[in-house]
């Protein structure tokens, strides 16, 4: 059984704006981003912001807003051109970091939005209500990202076409992680087997214990959204945290009857929202690159195996 015949479900075009909140202080990487903002710190020599516009780019996105906080200009500088860095490059026939520099600028249409102070995801994603206005969108967190080759967003993206509601992405946590992340219950969902495993959502709660978690699928850092989701917000209370929490916003128009999904990720999900996840997000990367991938596994082979011998 599917939800799409639901008198809440308008389905219609497939969005092609996305919101990535930003504007966090990101206090687990101080002092390094007392000036630098965490999403330009490098994975190699990309910053994971830039991971994260690919991947919307790459999805068919053209229109990228930026929430961003003090401090965090320089998130939207790297998106721009470069004339005095393009030309050094020319002139030493670097044609390769050439045009890697200019493809920055070329990935979608940046735009930003100032957050005054983080009150929570959801007040951060109501501030683009202006820029989106009623289509629906996509919302990206600014501190993770999967696999290249195995993406999520497109699925996401086809799906909510279809059914005029939420699409959630998931991923299965172990039991002593659900306080976390938001969690769902769950149904199962017919007629989308090209899309992937996908669910049906019957309930959210925002980190529950353990013994109230209603299941293992936690919500990770990718919604698409119906644009009256901003509505919501805007009547939405401080909830876990004392923020106002999306997972509030979503609960009620699932409440309202708005049809709810997920698709279940099995891909490799980048963390680098904390130094351990951004350090295994490096060695990850870096060891899968053909340029110095070899180097750097037999160097890293070599040290953990001196560390532990």
């Amino acid at each position: 059984m599917t939800t799409t015949d639901s008198p809440q479900a308008t389905p219609g075009r497939r969005a092609v704006k996305a919101v990535i909140p930003a504007a966090g202080l990101a206090t687990r990487f101080l002092p390094a981003t007392k000036a630098v903002p965490k999403e330009l710190l490098p994975v190699v020599d990309r910053p994971v912001l830039q991971f994260i516009v690919e991947e919307a780019a790459a999805a068919g996105i053209t229109d990228v807003l930026l929430v961003t906080g003090r401090g965090k200009t320089s998130m939207v500088d790297h998106f721009d051109r470069r004339p005095d860095i393009e030309e050094r490059l020319r002139a030493k026939g670097d044609d390769k970091r050439l045009n890697e520099v200019r493809r920055t600028s070329e990935l979608a249409d940046i735009y930003t939005v100032r957050q005054g102070e983080p009150l929570g995801l959801g007040h951060a994603v109501g501030t683009a209500a202006s820029h989106v206005g009623d289509e629906p969108f996509a919302v990206l967190l600014g501190d993770e990202f999967v696999e290249e080759d195995k993406p999520l967003l497109p699925a996401m993206l086809d799906l909510q076409a279809r059914t005029g509601g939420i699409v959630l992405a998931f991923i299965e946590v172990p039991d002593e992680e659900v306080s976390r992340y938001g969690i769902a219950s769950v149904a199962p969902a017919d007629g989308f087997d090209e899309l992937g495993e996908v669910v049906r959502v019957t309930g959210l709660v925002e980190k529950p214990s353990k013994e109230e978690s209603p299941s293992n699928y936690a919500v990770v850092g990718r919604y698409v959204l119906p644009g009256k989701i901003f509505d919501v917000i805007k009547e939405t209370k401080p909830g876990s945290g004392g923020e106002i929490q999306l997972t509030d916003a979503m609960a009620t128009l699932l409440a309202e009857g708005t049809p709810v999904h997920g698709i279940v990720y099995r891909g490799i999900r980048y963390d680098t929202g904390m130094p351990l996840g951004y350090l295994q997000t490096v060695v990850q990367l870096a060891s899968a690159r053909e340029d110095i991938g070899p180097a750097f596994r037999a160097w890293l082979g070599e040290y953990v195996g001196g560390q532990t011998g």
